[in-house]
């Protein structure tokens, strides 16, 4: 099974351009992203820069309206991401435990959703999926 588990650190969603975490907490992190690795759960991550480089789409009447961050009614802001392939969501749930999370940051725990999830109409909508993702130059794997 796979998860998402989703870092959202609380003051992140007002930091400035090119705020970077301390060496000292990238230090911790690499630590619980090796003991990830060496144990077969890790398929990707990565960190976010601040909302305040972003940008959203939105579809109002069927136009697109892009608004660069930062976003004022913003409360959370995701700061990174792992996704990790676990036999269940109580190993996910052990694995965001053992994050050296500080106490302004919270994991979000997501299952990613299977092609064999969905029913076989919706499979035959979206016939190609797959082959998409590994056709593509630009996933990482």
């Amino acid at each position: 099974m796979r998860f998402m588990m989703l870092m959202i650190p609380k003051g992140y969603e007002t930091a400035a351009p090119g705020t970077m975490p301390e060496a000292d907490r990238v230090a911790e992190m690499m630590k619980f992203n090796e003991d990830l690795q060496k144990a077969g759960a890790l398929i990707a991550l990565d960190g976010l820069h601040p909302l305040s480089m972003g940008a959203r789409v939105t579809f109002e009447n069927g136009n697109a309206l892009v608004t660069d961050g930062p976003h004022i009614e913003t409360k959370e802001v995701l700061g990174g991401y792992w996704i990790i392939d676990v036999p269940s969501k109580a190993a996910a749930v052990e694995w965001a435990s053992r994050c050296p999370a500080s106490p302004n940051e919270m994991i979000e725990i997501r299952q990613m959703m299977e092609f064999d999830d969905f029913p076989p109409e919706v499979q035959e909508a979206a016939a190609g999926f797959e082959a998409m993702l590994t056709d593509s130059p630009n996933t990482r794997s």
